[in-house]
């Protein structure tokens, strides 16, 4: 998913796409009788109303409200039946800035408008009822377009979780000025 883009449709931005280029990721996996077990992920528990959409086919979109404040975008990336997803966690805005500045404080530099999951949901205009979206579709409201990495790309612990940090599921382009400022890590090819 590194390097590929997400676009939202000119309805929701004053007549202006807004695309941005995915540059920092971090992985969920399953339950425990899945094939990547996870305390951390909101699959763990097993199949319930709020996280169902991540039980789904790859490639659709699962929308959750962070500690009250915040819209998180995660997609749904293992077979359908198997619950998984990659959050969202920074993206360079390349289209659409100014709307995206309608949405952020003015005060912010162009690099990090979307740095951050919580960042990059407003900034895009997510909102809750975008939960379940197949990013894949064309006709889609929001698209994600998938290309391949552009550069080295670095990993680290996950963070703003409280188990399972060890993981290096945290994984983002490297040297890209719109990563989130979690940047310890070693270099993966």
């Amino acid at each position: 998913m590194l390097g590929s883009t997400l676009t939202v449709d000119s309805a929701r931005g004053m007549g202006i796409p807004v695309r941005a280029r995915i540059v920092e990721v971090e992985a969920y996996g399953s339950p425990p009788d899945g094939p990547w077990p996870d305390p951390a992920a909101h699959t763990f528990p097993g199949l319930t109303p709020r996280n169902e959409v991540m039980f789904g086919p790859a490639g659709h979109m699962y929308v959750y409200l962070s500690y009250g404040i915040h819209l998180c975008a995660n997609v749904t990336a293992g077979p359908d039946g198997v619950g998984s997803g990659v959050l969202l966690r920074a993206a360079r805005v390349e289209q659409g800035e100014e709307v995206v500045r309608t949405r952020r404080p003015a005060g912010q530099s162009s690099p990090v408008l979307a740095s951050g999951p919580g960042r990059l949901g407003q900034a895009m205009g997510i909102t809750l009822a975008d939960n379940g979206i197949d990013l894949l579709d064309p006709s889609s409201p929001i698209r994600l377009e998938l290309a391949g990495r552009r550069g080295p790309v670095r990993s680290g612990p996950r963070v703003g979780i409280s188990r399972a940090t060890e993981l290096p599921w945290r994984l983002w382009l490297d040297g890209d000025p719109a990563v989130s400022r979690q940047r310890a890590a070693i270099v993966r090819d």
